[in-house]
């Protein structure tokens, strides 16, 4: 017996889900790329893509996912045999480092444990040791999805001022874009890489990359530089140089859509939603904590994202917690990954979601905590519903 009948609770962080607006906005057939309206959108996309990364730099619009953006960040300021600084967060901070090592980067991971954020002290004190500034470029995640962590980054870049050192600053945000606070300019950073399908709200299939003037002065000379990515390509007059080829067309129909709906709420009621429903979480999973079989990857609270709760499970019983989620309530959980792979539940809480979908997936949980016999404080749900029946004011 199953109670899954009716539609699926996807609620894994990324993709995430596409409403329902922006779906229709993708239904129509494809219209000539070099006139018309086609043109004024594109144009569109990219300048609202500015306010969301607040920013008054160009912001490149690529076919491609998130490794895509990393590629296309991370190739058009570096060359091959530069030194570049990899902040340890979780599974996609070591991954993107990894990337510039396979297109030639030398690479260094400042190691740490995967249950905390970047500490910028530890930052600061490398960057003072690198007396011959070997080190040309520091790559961090703002949230990464893989730990469930969320990283300071006008601290960080405090502690590269602090140490006065000129490696640009690199930031990949694709889980807090949209989510929360992202500050390009005023923050200093050099270059701020993003996706479409969390935040965003827009299917996997974009990726978006802006650069200061200092990595636009670096990318003058970087030797990894190719055509596709290359920024200098996508500067030229023609519409079509800005997409080294044929423009995504229903891919920006949907992204289209989805700033709308995103302006229409507001960025900063979008990131006090995102806030109220992870804490929501966090209440839920520190009353299931009780029974200490369950409990937070990240041990800092203040450390933990508004994007994804990452919940460690003993006895390797994560796996038999998703199973039942989705085969018995329709309920779709992350799993984890790198080392966390069947020892953690990933619950997303980012983009279009709304607090029915959150304490649904919660319900799922409790219900799965419940019917498998494992361990947990009672009353997870109840109180994540108290904790917004507070918050949320008539």
């Amino acid at each position: 017996m199953t109670v899954r009948a009716g539609r699926e609770f996807l609620s894994i962080p990324g993709p995430t889900n596409i409403p329902d607006d922006v779906l229709q906005a993708m239904h129509r057939p494809a219209v000539d790329i070099y006139s018309g309206g086609m043109l004024g959108l594109g144009q569109s996309c990219h300048d609202d893509m500015r306010k969301v990364f607040r920013t008054r730099n160009r912001v490149y619009i690529y076919a491609a996912n998130g490794h895509g953006g990393w590629e296309a960040a991370f190739t058009n300021v570096l060359s091959r045999g530069d030194k570049v600084l990899v902040l340890e967060s979780g599974r996609f901070a070591v991954g993107w480092g990894e990337m510039a090592k396979f297109m030639g980067a030398e690479i260094e991971i400042l190691r740490q444990s995967s249950r905390r954020a970047v500490d910028p002290a530890k930052v600061e004190a490398r960057l003072k040791e690198d007396k011959e500034h070997a080190i040309k470029a520091i790559m961090v995640v703002q949230i990464d999805t893989a730990s469930g962590c969320v990283n300071d980054i006008p601290a960080i870049r405090k502690a590269i001022d602090q140490a006065r050192h000129p490696a640009l600053l690199m930031v990949d945000c694709v889980a807090s874009l949209g989510c929360m606070p992202y500050e390009h300019d005023a923050w200093g950073v050099d270059v701020s890489m993003a996706g479409s399908q969390k935040g965003l709200m827009t299917p996997p299939g974009l990726a978006f990359v802006t650069a200061s003037d200092k990595a636009r002065a670096a990318h003058q000379n970087a030797g990894m530089r190719t055509m596709y990515w290359d920024w200098s390509f996508r500067d030229g007059e023609i519409s079509y140089h800005k997409y080294c080829g044929t423009p995504p067309e229903h891919l920006l129909f949907a992204l289209r859509k989805s700033l709308d709906l995103l302006f229409e709420e507001t960025l900063e009621n979008a990131f006090r939603r995102h806030a109220l429903l992870a804490e929501a979480t966090r209440r839920a999973v520190a009353k299931w904590s009780e029974g200490q079989m369950l409990a937070f990857n990240i041990s800092e609270p203040a450390e933990r994202s508004n994007s994804v709760t990452n919940v460690l499970v003993k006895d390797g019983l994560a796996p038999k917690i998703i199973d039942y989620a989705r085969e018995k309530c329709g309920v779709v959980l992350g799993v984890g990954l790198g080392d966390l792979a069947g020892h953690a539940i990933r619950i997303a809480h980012m983009g279009h979601t709304n607090a029915p979908m959150v304490i649904g997936t919660l319900g799922a949980i409790e219900m799965a905590l419940k019917a498998l016999k494992i361990p947990h404080g009672q009353g997870g749900v109840e109180a994540a519903i108290a904790y917004l029946g507070n918050e949320v004011a008539p």
